[in-house]
């Protein structure tokens, strides 16, 4: 098997990664009738991104793959974003398709326009334009992935963000930048732009090995000195806390699962008739 063909089989992995992460998301809202614990700034920041990254991708000239995968990034964002609008602030159908079909066209107007005036100036030996797409690219990238550092540290808690999807997401990057590599000419600014995610995304695996299993692991060893009979003080770190934890709402967490939502209300019984009455 060829470089080329090795970069087009990793490149159209790439693009199913990215697609399958946000299919489900739009699936699951729909049968909802709901976007609760979905962040539409996440959502717009994605669908941005995928604008200079096309850019860059179509004249950096990479494989087919990479260059629809932003088209598909830029879509499917598009989509769960405007979906936050229609649920979450019961717009009508129309008021929603009058927002996003222009916003959709904007976008489309200004990657094309920018991918022949981008070929023009590379022509002509003007290349650092090309740089800054590749640099707003990974930003905005990153500002959807930073959106959750920050709802983990309000909250102190990882509670709706499935890691199942989360990793897919990180399986798309990692094919991606093999794609690259086995690209013609290996184009360093392209690894960047999909590692800087990658990192952040790694970063959100060990937010969650911190928050999740160090409690568990604290409290198995806990138990384990408490039944050999040895006296052991309680570490106040190892208290199960998660109804106090996770019954917070994780409210940018993008890829909310309906096993999470039900996990979370199982966890919170009512205190009383009362509550079940309201």
């Amino acid at each position: 098997m060829d470089n080329a063909t090795i970069s087009n089989v990793f490149g159209t992995l790439g693009a199913i990664c990215w697609s399958v992460q946000l299919i489900p998301q739009i699936i699951f809202n729909w049968r909802r009738h709901s976007a609760e614990g979905l962040s539409s700034s996440f959502m717009m920041f994605w669908a941005w991104a995928g604008v200079p990254l096309g850019v860059y991708n179509i004249v950096s000239g990479f494989n087919i793959a990479l260059q629809v995968q932003p088209q598909i990034l830029t879509t499917l964002s598009l989509i769960t974003w405007i979906q936050c609008y229609y649920y979450q602030h019961q717009w009508s159908f129309f008021k929603a398709s009058v927002l996003v079909i222009p916003v959709a066209a904007m976008m489309g107007g200004i990657e094309a326009g920018l991918v022949f005036a981008l070929r023009e100036g590379i022509e002509n030996s003007v290349e650092w334009p090309l740089k800054l797409m590749a640099a707003l690219a990974a930003l905005f990238l990153a500002l959807g992935v930073t959106e959750q550092y920050l709802a983990i540290w309000k909250h102190r808690s990882v509670e709706g963000i499935s890691f199942i999807f989360c990793g897919i997401d990180a399986l798309g990057d990692i094919t991606s930048i093999i794609s690259v590599v086995f690209e013609k000419r290996l184009n360093i600014t392209g690894l960047v732009i999909y590692s800087v995610e990658l990192v952040l995304w790694i970063g959100i695996f060990a937010c969650g090995g911190y928050l999740k299993l160090l409690p568990l692991v604290k409290g198995v060893l806990h138990r384990d000195s408490a039944d050999s009979g040895q006296p052991a003080q309680e570490d106040p770190s190892s208290v199960d806390n998660s109804i106090a934890l996770d019954s917070l709402p994780s409210s940018t967490s993008v890829f909310r699962t309906a096993s999470a939502d039900v996990e979370l209300r199982s966890r919170v019984a009512p205190a009383s008739s009362n509550d079940l009455a309201v």
